[in-house]
């Protein structure tokens, strides 16, 4: 509760059932917004929720009662329940029960489908053909079509029209004519098939929206996933003895105890033990950290080896955790998407085709002829302007760019990403794991003289296996490239943030650092110029010892990616501005950029400055952010389209719009060119279909066009709409100068052998 101009001020939020489209999180937003008291609401479409700020007098039946009257279901949550992230089983529970109730429905109502089409092109002119039409198309009319009826009369109670309208009212009158026609015997010709093919195909791409959206809420399921639920609570900072509670339930500077392996259970301060930490999460920089007594702990960062007692700092939503959650929740909220091509046609071409439509009757009717002489151009009229070729123009594109898409290594999740990306104007790349490999490598090896670098790796690499610590995998990883003999060794033992000793046949070896090589006696006079040389550029400095004489020194890094500079040089040539965002140093950033040719940088950057930076940049035209680590969620969120390295993340690719399963950034071009080929095929065929109905309406008036020729050439709108859509099957990336150079290097090579 808050006080604001000097009156007080809540927070509440309700779940919301029953919203599709952003036309629902308007109605809702409206709906809440109109109650007296109520300051401002922001409404969630990928968690179904409403966060209303209003004065604390203003009733909680009265919000409920605004938004079911608006046509939704609402429920006041309870402030443990409110948080952001926790999205409850009954609603993830419903939503797969949705997703199983509409793939039952398109299986069926394809299967009746096929049906009608059969009985009315093989057996139409037999007499009992109408009649078995009719029994088939009655649950596809029905059932199946309820979702496009229901959303006709929703929109027709707020006096708006969409495509819910006309695909309702479309085959609604295909049908009761259809029926009509049935029960009076009459020889003129049904349109079943033209009401049950309606429903069918637009449900297709209904069903298609409802899975990519489904995904959307996934970022913050996962983000509130590293909150551990459990922690160790102490009697003291000296007893060994520990409860487990709740985490809910830990108070300001309650002492608690973290395991091995453990996540730090929340913000808190280490008042006994040292250790590595995994920090990646906020940091999204791959190397450990080495914390001690009076160092800050973040909630959810992942301890290493030793065992941590540590003071609480933060609960609640003050920790990093969780504001880093608020701001990925935030940031889904005050993001509009974007509003489909056809629904701003179908703003303008609905209620026109209904008034022509109503006009025609009315005009045959006036100059004299029957109702069934004036309904016959009118059916005419709303079956050749029936949307299917409309409808189909954008989720049949999307769908096969899609396809093409995951072929290619890029899972695009809906038309929203697609609209967006062909418009982008500047790329933010993250540094680790996106432009570099991710982990720990070794970069540098420098022998001393007297010393093979085969001997001294094979040494340190055999006390390295027994270690888990990122380093020593590195180390380990190096001696598996250089190929050296596998040696065995004795008696290891590691010190947490110094180094490993052990003994390799009979030879005393040691590798650490070089300070606490320094400390266990080791001679290491000319290493030193060695690894300060190293450490300037930026590297981890690994030493190794044989019998006390340093013999071989190791640079750490996280090596850049092979690929990074061609896929940046790739996104330069398409005119984009690309910008460098990292939380390492300004001098590893300045090092990372200059390698892979970005003249654009910004270093030590946390979670909420990603997210500032790419809010400024927004100022220039449409942001894509690529990133891989939790870190990167809120600016993937922020951004008009998040990319995510398939290697990163889960919580990273639940966030973002697009994702690289192969770690290329190069793809990022690729999605770009993809975009603007599917832009380009919607716009050919929301221009076809618009540009057919313009053409054949007015003859459907004429009554030139009679139904039956209205859904003959409907059938062909929608087949043209699905061919064109399918040449983007074809397309082709625009290939690196590096690609081709080694398809051409290759190309050689085989004529050569041959």
């Amino acid at each position: 509760m808050t006080e604001v101009g000097g009156s007080l001020r809540t927070r509440r939020v309700l779940d919301i059932e029953g919203m599709t489209c952003a036309s629902c999180v308007r109605r809702v937003e409206r709906a809440l917004g109109g109650v007296p008291g109520v300051e401002s609401v922001a409404v969630n479409l990928a968690t179904g929720r409403a966060e209303v700020t209003a004065e604390t007098d203003v009733e909680l039946d009265d919000l409920v009662a605004a938004a079911q009257h608006a046509g939704y279901g609402a429920t006041v949550l309870e402030r443990e329940q409110s948080a952001p992230g926790e999205i409850s089983d009954k609603r993830r529970e419903a939503a797969r029960a949705e997703l199983q109730r509409r793939a039952m429905q398109l299986g069926v109502g394809g299967l009746l489908s096929a049906g009608v089409v059969v009985v009315a092109y093989g057996f139409g002119t037999a007499g009992w053909a109408n009649w078995v039409q009719l029994a088939l198309a009655v649950p596809v009319w029905a059932w199946v079509g309820w979702i496009f009826h229901y959303g006709a009369v929703k929109a027709a109670r707020h006096k708006t029209v969409n495509m819910d309208t006309l695909v309702s009212l479309g085959s609604t009158v295909a049908f009761v004519y259809s029926v009509v026609i049935t029960i009076s015997f009459s020889h003129e010709a049904t349109y079943y098939d033209t009401a049950a093919l309606i429903v069918t195909l637009i449900a297709v791409g209904k069903f298609l929206e409802l899975l990519a959206r489904g995904k959307a809420g996934e970022a913050i399921e996962a983000l509130a996933g590293l909150q551990p639920r459990v922690a160790h609570l102490l009697h003291s900072a000296e007893s060994d003895r520990s409860v487990d509670v709740d985490v809910s339930e830990i108070d300001l500077g309650d002492l608690l105890l973290v395991l091995p392996g453990e996540r730090v259970p929340i913000d808190a301060e280490i008042v006994a033990g040292s250790g590595t930490l995994d920090e990646s999460m906020i940091t999204g920089e791959s190397m450990p950290v080495t914390r001690s007594a009076g160092d800050e702990l973040i909630g959810g960062t992942l301890n290493g080896a030793t065992s941590l007692r540590v003071r609480v700092l933060r609960t609640g939503d003050d920790t990093v955790l969780a504001q880093i959650l608020k701001l990925v929740d935030q940031a889904q909220s005050d993001k509009p998407p974007i509003q489909r091509l056809a629904d701003r046609i179908s703003a303008v071409f609905v209620p026109t085709i209904i008034a022509i439509s109503l006009a025609t009757f009315l005009g045959w009717l006036l100059t004299g002829h029957g109702i069934a002489a004036a309904l016959i151009p009118a059916v005419a009229v709303l079956v050749v302007a029936c949307p299917c070729a409309l409808g189909l123009a954008t989720p049949v594109a999307i769908l096969v760019s899609s396809g093409r898409g995951a072929q290619l290594g890029l899972l695009i999740r809906g038309g929203e990403t697609l609209e967006r990306v062909h418009a982008l104007r500047t790329v933010v790349l993250d540094k680790t794991g996106t432009l570099t490999a991710g982990r720990p490598g070794v970069v540098d090896l420098e022998p001393l003289d007297g010393w093979s670098i085969d001997e001294a790796l094979a040494l340190a690499a055999a006390v390295e296996r027994a270690s888990e610590h990122p380093l020593a995998r590195a180390v380990v990883s190096a001696a598996e490239e250089v190929g050296v003999s596998e040696l065995v060794a004795e008696d290891v033992e590691a010190t947490p943030g110094g180094g490993v000793a052990g003994r390799v046949g009979g030879r005393e070896i040691l590798v650490g650092s070089p300070s606490w090589l320094t400390e266990r006696g080791a001679i290491a006079d000319d290493a030193a110029a060695i690894a300060h040389a190293l450490s300037v550029r930026r590297r981890t400095v690994v030493a190794v010892a044989v019998d006390g004489a340093v013999g071989l020194v190791l640079g750490v890094a996280d090596p850049i990616r092979p690929e990074a500079a061609d896929g940046v040089a790739r996104l330069k040539a398409l005119g984009l501005r690309v910008v460098l965002a990292t939380g390492d140093t300004p001098e590893t950033g300045a090092a990372a950029a200059s390698e892979v040719g970005i003249p654009e940088w910004q270093a030590q950057l946390r979670p909420e400055d990603k997210v500032a930076l790419v809010r400024g940049l927004q100022a220039d035209g449409l942001v894509a952010m690529v990133g891989d680590g939790v870190n990167d969620a809120p600016a993937l969120a922020t951004a008009d389209v998040g990319i995510a390295i398939g290697s990163g993340t889960g919580v990273a690719m639940a966030a973002s719009a697009i994702t690289l399963v192969h770690g290329d950034v190069g793809a990022v071009a690729d999605a770009i060119a993809l975009s603007r080929a599917t832009l380009r095929i919607i716009r050919q065929n929301l221009a076809w279909a618009f540009g057919y109905n313009l053409a054949l309406v007015p003859l459907a008036v004429a009554h030139v066009l009679p139904p039956v020729f209205a859904a003959l050439a409907m059938a062909t709108s929608s087949v043209s709409v699905v061919t064109n859509a399918l040449r983007l099957r074809r397309f082709q990336p625009t290939h690196s100068s590096r690609a081709v150079e080694d398809r051409e290097s290759l190309t050689r090579t085989l004529s050569a052998a041959a």
